[in-house]
C-alpha cells in the first residue's frame, strides 16, 4: 500500500507544484489504484509515473473547486483509448455525476466502459472483504469530504515450510491448522494450529482530507490512522485568513494529528506562495507540534507498512 501525490498545490498549476491528485496504490492488494480528487493536469502527471489509467478502479473526489475535478473529463476519456475496459466508480459530492456527463455528452465522448456514481453523505460509502471507506462532511464554504479508507485485518500466514518439514501434505489438516485447531495426526502426534500460524497483521488506515477549516470531523476520520493526508494552505500565522478562505494553517493541520493520535502527517495543498524554503518551513511549523510531519511533493511515494512491520 502506497500512497504517490500527484499534484500538491492549490489554486491553479504552478511550475512546481500541479494542483491536487493523490493516488493510493493498491496493487499488491487488489490490482488496483484508487484516486482521490483529479485536477487540471492529472493525466499528464500520471504518464511520469508507472501508474496505468486502466488500473484506476475508483476515483474519491473531495469537493466540486476546480482545482480538484477539472482533470476528469480528461483522464475518463484517456483511460477509454489506453484499454481501460472495467467500469469505473466515481465517489463526490451532489454534482459530481451532472458534472461529468455533462462533459462527456458536449464533446461527444463515448466511452468503452461504465461509469458508477455514488453522490455521498456521510457514513460509510464503499466496503468490501478488504476495505471500508467512510466520509465526514467538513467546513469548507462548499459541500467537502474527507475520506477514511480502513483495510481489514489480515490473519496470520500458514507456516507452510514448517509443517512440509514435519511430513504433513497440503490438505484438510492444513485447513483445520489455519482456523488455531488442535489435530491429531495418523502418527498420534497432536500438532496446535496456532503454533504454525504467523502473526496476525491489523490492518492499515489511511484518512485523506478535502479542504477544510479545522474541524472534529478532520479528528473523527483521522482517528489512530496510519497516515493523514491534511491540507496546509496557510502558515502557523495566517489563522485569520485561513479561516476567512475556508482552510487551514500548519499548526491546525498538526492539532488535528496530534487530536487523533495519526502515526503520520503528510501535509499538502501548498500555495504557489511557498518556495524552496519556504515550503519547508511549512514543515517544520507542524513538526513544532507534531514531530513526524512531512510535507508533501509532486510525485512523492509514501509506503505505508503494516505495524509489526516497522523498523526501529
Amino acid at each position: 500500500m502506497e500512497l504517490e501525490f500527484l499534484g500538491t498545490g492549490a489554486g491553479v498549476p504552478a511550475k512546481h507544484r500541479n494542483v491536487t491528485s493523490i493516488a493510493l496504490r493498491l496493487l499488491d492488494e487488489r490490482n488496483a489504484v484508487w484516486l482521490f480528487d483529479c485536477g487540471e493536469g492529472t493525466q499528464m502527471q500520471i504518464l511520469r509515473t508507472n501508474i496505468r489509467p486502466r488500473k484506476i478502479e475508483k476515483i474519491f473526489i473531495t469537493h466540486l473547486h476546480g482545482d480538484h475535478i477539472f482533470g476528469l473529463p480528461g483522464l475518463i476519456s484517456s483511460r477509454s483509448f489506453q484499454g481501460g475496459m472495467e467500469p469505473l466508480e466515481i465517489y463526490g459530492p451532489v454534482g459530481i455525476k451532472q458534472f461529468v456527463l455533462n462533459a462527456l455528452k458536449i464533446s461527444q465522448t463515448r466511452l468503452a466502459y461504465s461509469l458508477k456514481f455514488i453522490e455521498v453523505t456521510p457514513g460509510v460509502v464503499f466496503s468490501d472483504s478488504q476495505f471500508t471507506v467512510t466520509c465526514e462532511l467538513l467546513d469548507h464554504g462548499i459541500e467537502s469530504y474527507g475520506y477514511r479508507v480502513v483495510e481489514h485485518d489480515h490473519d496470520g500466514e500458514l507456516q507452510v515450510t514448517k509443517l512440509l518439514e514435519l511430513g504433513i501434505k497440503p490438505g484438510p489438516i492444513f485447513g483445520q491448522l489455519k482456523k488455531g485447531k488442535t489435530v491429531t495426526l495418523a502418527t498420534g502426534e497432536v500438532i496446535k494450529g496456532s503454533d504454525y500460524v504467523g502473526q496476525a497483521k491489523k490492518g492499515r488506515i489511511v484518512t485523506i482530507l478535502g479542504d477544510t477549516r479545522i474541524t472534529n470531523a478532520s479528528v473523527k476520520l483521522a482517528q489512530d490512522a496510519d497516515v493523514l493526508v491534511h491540507e496546509s494552505t496557510f502558515n502557523k500565522t495566517e489563522a485569520k485568513m485561513a479561516r476567512n478562505y475556508y482552510h487551514s494553517t500548519t499548526h491546525q493541520a498538526a492539532e488535528v494529528a496530534k487530536a487523533s493520535r495519526a502515526k503520520r502527517l503528510i501535509l499538502t495543498h501548498i500555495s504557489a506562495r511557498y518556495l524552496a524554503q519556504d515550503a519547508l518551513n511549512l514543515e517544520k511549523e507542524a513538526q513544532e507540534i507534531f514531530p513526524n510531519t512531512k510535507i508533501a511533493k509532486d510525485f512523492d511515494i509514501i509506503e505505508i507498512p503494516f505495524q509489526n512491520e516497522l523498523k526501529d
